[in-house]
C-alpha cells in the first residue's frame, strides 16, 4: 500500500508535532468554554481522535457525514448530508475539525448550515489545506499543513475508501487511479 505513494509529504512524527502545537493554541483559545468539536466523517476520524487526546480543555464531540467526492479524485461540488449532528448548537462554541480543505465548496456549505443553528461561535480546524485548489475563500482559524494541488492520501485522506490508515501523508501515484 505504501508503494502506491509517489512521494511522502508529511511523516507521522511531523503530523504529531504539528497537532500538538494546534492543540496548545486551541487550549488557550477555548479555555473555560467547553467547545463542541464537530468531526466530519470519514476523513476526520484520525485528526479528531488525535486532537481530542492532545487537548487539555473540557470539550464534547459530535459527528457529521457529508459527501461531495463519491468515488472520484475531485470534488463534485454537490454536497449531501449523510449523517447530521445529534447535538443542539444553539449557544455552543463549535470547532469544526476537518482532515482537508480542497476546493472549499463543501466546507462553505457546511459552515452556512451550522451557522444557521445559532452557535455562540463557529471556527474551523483543518489538518491539511490545498490553497491552490480553493475555488472559494474559507476562513480557517487553525491549519496544520498546506498541500500541493495533487491527490494525497494517508492520515484519514482516502482514494475510494482506501489509504486512510497510512500514518504518513503522501501523493498518490498516478498508476493507482489512471
Amino acid at each position: 500500500m505504501a508503494g502506491d505513494l509517489a512521494e511522502v509529504l508529511f511523516s507521522k512524527s511531523a503530523i504529531e508535532a504539528r497537532l500538538s502545537e494546534l492543540a496548545a493554541e486551541i487550549d488557550a483559545d477555548y479555555r473555560d468554554l467547553n467547545p463542541l468539536l464537530v468531526g466530519v466523517l470519514n476523513g476526520a476520524v484520525m485528526v479528531m481522535a488525535d486532537l481530542s487526546r492532545a487537548l487539555h480543555i473540557d470539550c464534547a464531540m459530535d459527528w457529521m457525514a457529508i459527501s461531495s467526492y463519491g468515488m472520484g479524485t475531485q470534488s463534485s461540488g454537490v454536497v449531501r448530508i449523510l449523517k447530521d449532528l445529534s447535538t443542539d448548537l444553539a449557544g455552543r462554541h463549535v470547532l469544526v475539525v476537518e482532515d482537508i480543505i480542497d476546493t472549499g465548496l463543501t466546507l462553505t456549505y457546511l459552515m452556512q448550515n451550522l451557522a444557521s443553528r445559532s452557535p455562540a461561535s463557529l471556527e474551523i480546524m483543518t489538518m491539511f489545506r490545498k490553497s491552490d485548489a480553493m475555488k472559494i475563500e474559507v476562513d480557517v482559524k487553525y491549519v496544520g499543513f498546506d498541500l500541493p494541488n495533487q491527490f494525497v492520501v494517508g492520515y484519514g485522506l482516502d482514494f475510494a475508501g482506501r489509504y486512510r490508515n497510512l500514518t504518513d501523508v503522501g501523493i498518490l501515484a498516478p498508476h493507482v487511479y489512471s
